[in-house]
């Protein structure tokens, strides 16, 4: 595992351990972390505090978006998707892919670059989570 995807990993584990759900992403430009973010709905009681929105929004106003690329553990949702699209971030990389459907369709047919790594760590901490918290899951996806 590389070191952003690590570094996602930590943002998810984090957010675990603060009661919410153990998702994270880190926004990458030039080799350097711009932006860090865990899903922190439960935390902050938002509904948008999805992890690859957090990111985007730690990294603040840079500009442009244009060289860089997001790793998240999970495949992102519409919500996260759109935003990934609507700041033309171009390349993804997604250590799960198999838990979440996602939107890997609408990205793709949006331009950006999807790497689906499919690690048993992401995999098997959502999959940890959701068995122990499906309602708090359902909710999550907005089932």
């Amino acid at each position: 595992m590389d070191e952003f995807m690590q570094a996602a990993l930590e943002e998810a584990r984090s957010g675990l351990a603060e009661g919410g759900i153990p998702i994270g992403a880190v926004l990458v430009r030039e080799g350097k972390i711009i932006g860090r973010g865990r899903n922190r709905r439960v935390q902050n009681n938002d509904p948008l505090a999805h992890a690859e929105i957090e990111c985007i929004r730690s990294a603040g106003r840079i500009g442009s978006y244009e060289g860089t690329t997001i790793y998240t553990t999970l495949m992102p949702c519409y919500l996260c998707g759109g935003a990934l699209v609507q700041f033309g971030i171009e390349k993804i990389v997604v250590g799960d892919s198999t838990t979440f459907k996602g939107c890997p369709d609408f990205m793709k047919d949006h331009w950006i670059n999807i790497d689906e790594r499919d690690l048993p760590e992401c995999i098997q901490l959502m999959e940890g989570f959701i068995a122990g918290n499906p309602q708090l899951w359902k909710e999550d996806i907005g089932v």
